[in-house]
């Protein structure tokens, strides 16, 4: 079932994403570098999180199926496509990429929002990668308009991934934001005009295409979590939750 919100509650839900912005554009820059581990980066996180009068959304997620999420983000580095688990062994060198993926609960609302980050050096495929997913999802949120269907946002933002010569993964997908983490409906990052759902005002949703550099297959890692290319290639990831408002997407995590 589709929650839609009020403006009230879609200015609570910026709220919530306002914190993952200024984390990201304003604390974890600093630390991204050769040298440091995923898990330092995510008690980084942790903390600056709970100092805005936050809870970290991903710790404990899968309880119920005996597999708790254990860390205050998803951190997933070159082939890492999402759901990274932060580790001390896992440490950052020079020319890689990585992604991180953080939801925050304010108050019963929750923001989310994914960005990846080079380490560095990076080569200028991994440059190309990065842009194109970055713009795919930019593409995807242009289509978030009161009239279209969720496949012309999947349309899009394969079409144009795949003409850049990228794949995008089909495995995982965007989804509905607010109320909880993961809402109705799905937003896959592939499909065809004119199909899925109509978008309404009201909705809210995470845009989030995950770009391969070759195949789009993926496989999880014996932890139940860690989501990685099966050909070893790198991935990016891109994210913004996205509210449509009198017919119009409008972004919530972009810091305004």
């Amino acid at each position: 079932m589709i929650i839609y919100k009020t403006k009230a509650e879609i200015e609570r839900i910026r709220k919530a994403n306002k914190i993952i912005f200024d984390l990201y554009s304003d604390v974890l820059p600093g630390y991204i570098k050769p040298g440091i581990s995923t898990l330092e980066l995510d008690k980084i996180i942790e903390d600056y999180i709970r100092s805005k009068g936050a809870i970290p959304a991903t710790i404990g997620v899968g309880a119920e199926y005996g597999n708790p999420y254990p860390a205050a983000s998803c951190i997933s580095v070159n082939d890492g496509v999402v759901h990274g688990i932060p580790s001390k062994e896992i440490i950052l060198n020079d020319g890689d990429i990585v992604s991180i993926d953080v939801v925050t609960n304010l108050n019963g609302y929750f923001g989310d929002s994914a960005i990846t980050y080079p380490v560095g050096n990076i080569d200028e495929n991994a440059k190309k990668l990065l842009e194109v997913t970055k713009k795919a999802r930019d593409i995807g949120i242009e289509e978030c308009r009161v009239g279209n269907r969720l496949g012309d946002v999947g349309y899009a933002i394969q079409k144009y991934v795949e003409s850049n010569g990228f794949t995008v993964v089909r495995d995982f997908c965007g989804h509905g934001v607010g109320k909880s983490m993961h809402e109705d409906p799905m937003v896959p990052n592939f499909g065809r005009k004119g199909r899925g759902f109509r978008i309404e005002d009201g909705m809210v949703l995470a845009i989030e295409p995950m770009v391969n550099e070759g195949s789009y297959k993926v496989k999880v890692l014996a932890d139940g979590w860690t989501a990685v290319t099966k050909d070893g290639k790198r991935s990016a990831h891109f994210e913004h939750s996205v509210a449509v408002i009198d017919g119009k997407p409008v972004i919530l995590s972009n810091g305004e």
